[in-house]
């Protein structure tokens, strides 16, 4: 959308022309008088020279006159009937009509900010959407964890043991912790969300993360499996932490919703008895923090990797291993982008000689929340 001589001028600069502009509006109905004074002065000449009688001079000065003023009120009246159409749909909800912007006066100026106006609420709108989509997709993985192991307990396949309620507490936490963030979430694009970064020691926590999606397995497999005729049960994951003693600095919230959508992304697109890994490297600065999440999946298309993030962008790797759609909302990676810039990180595709590895990169102490 190309911007009008008003929106390329700057803030504090005049409209040439002592505010008048070729072709505004006040140009035209100046030049309107203009030309009806020198069409009846021109007819006056011709009376007085021809000794054509007065009234028929002024009945076709007045014919002239009504004509160039139909023919300009019909150029200035015709946006502003367009105009009034896409307002109206707009209030109705459809911000898919936009005014044509092929005037250079303010109407077109008019026009353009119409127009602008349209795009705003359309982000909007789809921002709402995405939302709504969002906390979903996020909800979805503490309830399938909790209701793995409630039906575990309820099938007789666990006993209610100290160690299985706390993973349930565990996840009912992280249920209630999600639920707290609902406004934080609604701002999630304009990068305000405050993190709460500490210092933490990366085993023991990426431990628990992965029995999370070890207990979720199964409720994953039932939720998101679109044909139902495979589950994901038979992949192994596996931690790697080297040194054993590694800590970090970063939001473990945050980190949570990056390591986990990570980690069912692999899943979903692992081959039957295929194996997830989970490393955690040092970084350069101090209390940075590397990790890579690999799969033996079918991998990525290098000319997809700048894709690969994009909210709603669900791919095509897990129709072609067999499995079927895995019936996501193609936002898990989105999410786990957006987490990594709060951190001032970064997260991207890199080379592999089998199947996805997902590298991300967290700065540390030295990093400034965004």
């Amino acid at each position: 959308m190309s911007a009008g001589p008003a929106a390329r001028r700057g803030p504090g600069e005049p409209e040439p022309w002592g505010g008048l502009r070729p072709f505004s509006i006040k140009t035209k109905l100046g030049a309107l008088v203009v030309i009806a004074v020198l069409i009846t002065t021109g007819l006056m000449m011709i009376a007085m020279r021809t000794a054509t009688e007065l009234r028929f001079i002024t009945v076709f000065s007045m014919i002239a006159t009504l004509l160039i003023t139909q023919f300009v009120a019909h150029s200035l009246t015709a946006p502003l009937d367009d105009m009034n159409t896409v307002a109206r749909s707009i209030s109705h909800g459809d911000y898919t009509r936009r005014v044509r912007e092929n005037r250079r006066d303010e109407l077109g100026d008019l026009a353009q900010t119409i127009n602008r106006m349209a795009d705003d609420l359309e982000a909007q709108d789809r921002q709402r959407k995405e939302l709504v989509a969002n906390v979903s997709h996020e909800l979805r993985t503490p309830i399938a964890g909790l209701r793995a192991v409630l039906e575990n307990i309820v099938d007789g396949v666990t006993t209610a043991d100290p160690e299985t309620m706390r993973t349930a507490l565990k996840q009912t936490e992280r249920l209630g912790r999600l639920v707290e963030t609902l406004l934080d979430l609604s701002r999630l694009d304009n990068g305000v969300i405050p993190l709460r970064k500490r210092r933490f020691e990366v085993w023991p926590y990426l431990s628990g993360v992965l029995k999370e999606a070890n207990m979720a397995v199964p409720a994953r497999a039932g939720i998101a499996s679109g044909s139902g005729s495979h589950t994901r049960t038979d992949v192994h994951l596996h931690l790697d932490v080297t040194p054993p003693e590694l800590t970090a600095h970063a939001d473990p919230e945050r980190l949570h919703q990056v390591v986990a959508n990570l980690i069912d992304n692999a899943v979903k697109h692992s081959p039957p008895h295929g194996r997830v890994t989970v490393k955690a490297r040092r970084g350069t600065l101090p209390e940075s923090l590397e990790l890579e999440v690999l799969d033996e999946g079918p991998g990525i298309p290098p000319s997809e990797w700048h894709r690969v993030f994009e909210r709603f962008n669900r791919g095509g790797a897990g129709a072609s291993n067999g499995q079927g759609g895995d019936g996501g909302t193609g936002l898990g990676l989105a999410i786990a982008r957006w987490a990594v810039d709060l951190h001032g990180g970064r997260i991207g595709v890199a080379e592999s000689e089998r199947g996805c590895r997902i590298l991300v990169t967290l700065p540390g102490e030295t990093s400034v929340p965004s």
